[in-house]
């Protein structure tokens, strides 16, 4: 949903849809990644929602979604002349910009960048990376993580750049030098404590937290630092 705030208007990931604050945490993941190796995401801020929050809209669903998202949500800056991506604009994708989107999305095991649903948007001749929440599939399953777990492969999807894609051998070693740890760190340290909260047991305190990020950290830079498929 679009919200009016002192900054502006942003488009609001709100912590009390379907997959509740683990894709907020994949977003805000993602996103500083994104930021780190050069490729566009819409500005991000924490957008608070009171227990009164207007809104123009009556529908009960909508309100029962908002009563789920008081608190903390994600808002990104809404770009009001953007429009979703579509096949015809492949034109305006350089062969560096598919690969740096293609090995970012390897990296993060993102499977939602399909010709069917292609999370770019458009505007004028610029692009921005959208909706990284199915990204991390990993964390909502952490019990089933293994040492191997970062190792493998990407779901095999089809991937919308992959026709532009050039020369991902070479960026790959690339990107990866350029990717240090310390930036893994600061891209996880991003992430709202009240984020990751709800996907911590009951009562958890700063140390369960650190505990959290410490392991999305050394998931991904074992990602980085083993052996690379991209299918």
């Amino acid at each position: 949903m679009v919200v009016e705030t002192a900054a502006g208007q942003y488009f609001v990931k709100l912590r009390g849809a379907a997959q509740g604050t683990a894709a907020l945490v994949a977003e805000v993941v993602v996103a500083e990644l994104a930021d780190r190796i050069g490729l566009p995401v819409p500005a991000r801020r924490v957008v608070t929602f009171g227990p009164d929050l207007p809104t123009d809209d009556r529908n009960d669903e909508l309100a029962d979604l908002l009563a789920a998202s008081r608190g903390e949500n994600l808002g990104f800056q809404f770009l009001p002349s953007a429009r979703p991506f579509v096949a015809a604009d492949l034109g305006l994708v350089s062969g560096d910009f598919a690969t740096h989107v293609r090995w970012l999305d390897w990296l993060v095991l993102n499977p939602d960048r399909s010709p069917a649903n292609p999370n770019i948007m458009v505007e004028g001749r610029r692009l921005w990376l959208i909706d990284h929440g199915a990204a991390l599939p990993f964390h909502h399953d952490w019990a089933a993580v293994t040492e191997a777990t970062p190792l493998r492969a990407p779901p095999a999807v089809p991937h919308v750049l992959e026709a532009a894609v050039d020369g991902l051998e070479d960026w790959d070693e690339i990107l990866t030098r350029g990717l240090s740890r310390e930036a893994v760190e600061r891209s996880v340290a991003a992430i709202p404590d009240s984020f990751l909260l709800p996907l911590l047991p009951a009562g958890a305190g700063p140390e369960a937290l650190e505990r959290r990020r410490a392991a999305y950290s050394d998931f991904l830079w074992r990602r980085l630092s083993g052996p690379h498929s991209f299918g």
